[in-house]
């Protein structure tokens, strides 16, 4: 899927129409979950004909588009699925029933009830919320020529703390070729430095959230000031909204960025498969490593992975800072020790590059014959290049 979204231009009546449309998802959504939790035996099924119930309960939801309450039953769905699938998985903590939703931002249109007009630049919803024809504002145009109405699977509307806008979800296949450059890299992810290469370059942390935290406890302060229920509250909110909506955009186009530079400089690619989830219990780490956005660099990373044909290996994070890249003797250290200094061969080396050798090394190991045949080379620590042994080959999924 390829999401194109679009800045909208509307009326104030518009606007309150999409906020009136987001409220009926919500509740649609919330009377699904209720219903489940009241039989614990309802379906899928069920729940997109409880929708036609409530249509002809309720006038407000009539005025929805038929398929939007379907995919507000869809959204009560995967709560519940996932519900399902943690208690089988037996993850600890999060086997809770699904939670009511308070603060829905989006509505999700399907196939039908919108209208793209042919230039490009207007979209217009033939329901009876009342939304009407909206105006696009981006770069990029969706001209029909180029995208054909089957291949929009969804039409979503999101209100942000800066204005609405619209998401097209497309079904198209998206390859680009690039020279081949014969090089493979090894990654090593760090909360002092964002990346570190196998081959010695390194990406500084921009630490987004650390830069604007002064500005955002000033914002914190203001609205504590402020009277509830007051215009000046409601003022103060929107704008520490923005502002962390600022960082969070700061964080997404620095991963963009960093994920397209690397894959767009090798052949092949290997990083920690690190556990984000556990990482973040520590409570002394977590807002470093939340700010890091490492889920995020992932992310990218994977999918232009599959745009420019990249092999994106993961490995495993065990002992990759420990032992030795030159000699593979294991060496205990700290969190605080920043420099690996081996006793058997004298290798002294940065902590974080000596992980990036060890991570590109044991992606040879493991994933060994690349999808041509040709074996992987790496080399090591002390300039040395060698080729993975015959025995140790195994063709990477």
């Amino acid at each position: 899927m390829r999401i194109y979204e679009y800045k909208l231009r509307a009326s104030p009546t518009q606007y309150a129409a999409i906020d009136e449309a987001i409220r009926t998802v919500q509740f649609i959504r919330n009377s699904c979950l209720r219903r489940w939790m009241d039989t614990r035996g309802t379906s899928r099924n069920n729940l997109q004909c409880l929708c036609a119930v409530l249509a002809a309960t309720y006038p407000f939801v009539a005025r929805l588009n038929s398929q939007a309450r379907q995919a507000s039953a869809d959204r009560a769905w995967s709560a519940i699925r996932r519900f399902y699938e943690n208690c089988q998985n037996k993850k600890p903590g999060k086997k809770g029933d699904p939670q009511f939703q308070h603060d829905n931002r989006s509505v999700e249109y399907k196939q039908t009830g919108w209208k793209l007009e042919p230039d490009g630049k207007h979209l217009t919803f033939t329901d009876d919320s009342g939304i009407g024809r909206l105006r696009l504002v981006g770069s990029k145009k969706l001209h029909l020529e180029e995208f054909p109405l089957d291949q929009i699977r969804r039409v979503r509307l999101v209100k942000r703390a800066d204005g609405y806008y619209a998401q097209f979800a497309l079904d198209v296949q998206r390859r680009v070729g690039q020279v081949p450059t014969g090089k493979q890299l090894g990654i090593d992810m760090g909360l002092k430095v964002f990346v570190t290469a196998s081959d010695g370059n390194a990406v500084a942390n921009p630490q987004h959230q650390r830069k604007a935290e002064k500005q955002l406890k000033r914002l914190h302060r203001r609205l504590s000031r402020c009277q509830k229920k007051s215009k000046n509250r409601r003022k103060a909110r929107r704008k520490l909204a923005r502002a962390y909506l600022k960082v969070q955009r700061q964080r997404e186009d620095f991963a963009r960025k960093t994920a397209s530079t690397l894959i767009n400089s090798c052949e092949l690619i290997a990083y920690e498969h690190l556990q984000i989830a556990n990482l973040v219990k520590n409570h002394r780490l977590a807002k470093s490593i939340n700010d890091a956005s490492w889920g995020r660099f992932l992310c990218w990373l994977k999918y232009y992975g599959q745009v420019y044909d990249v092999r994106v290996i993961p490995v495993e994070p065990a002992f990759t800072s420990q032992e030795c890249s030159g000699c593979g003797q294991r060496v205990q250290k700290s969190l605080s020790e920043r420099t690996h200094v081996c006793p058997g061969c004298g290798l002294v080396l940065d902590r974080d590059h000596n992980a990036a050798l060890n991570i590109l090394a044991k992606a040879c190991r493991t994933g060994g014959q690349s999808e041509t045949g040709t074996s992987l080379r790496v080399q090591n620590a002390s300039g040395q290049t060698t080729a993975t042994p015959r025995s140790a080959r195994t063709t990477s999924k």
